[in-house]
């Protein structure tokens, strides 16, 4: 199990990665294509074509770490629009974990008048 998430920030890349890549091609994603510094402490997440495989990369304190989780018959709930990544919360980071697709919950809703 990865470590406490509840200091971190957490970022999803959306979209499609190649799970090929370990953790100097991912650090180079983050740096070069995410425009973020992988040595900051945060998580950043990335999943392949398939929606089956997570991987997760971070610093911390004397090296990087890196995560994966494969699913065996199910997919991960996963944005497609690759045009920013996302940053998420240690919640939604749970429920993505689960299965849940937090992306498509009910929208919050603001009305200024009934009627």
């Amino acid at each position: 199990m990865i470590p406490s998430i509840q200091e971190r920030t957490i970022y999803v890349k959306p979209g499609p990665t190649d799970m090929r890549k370990q953790i100097n091609g991912l650090a180079v994603l983050v740096q070069e294509v995410l425009e973020h510094d992988p040595f900051q402490g945060a998580y950043f997440m990335f999943c392949n074509r398939k929606r089956d495989m997570l991987k997760i990369l971070y610093w911390e304190d004397t090296g990087f770490c890196l995560w994966t989780k494969r699913l065996e018959e199910a997919k991960y709930p996963w944005p497609k629009d690759e045009s920013a990544v996302r940053e998420i919360t240690s919640e939604q980071l749970h429920l993505l974990l689960s299965g849940i697709d937090f992306w498509k919950a009910h929208r919050k809703l603001e009305y200024r008048q009934v009627g």
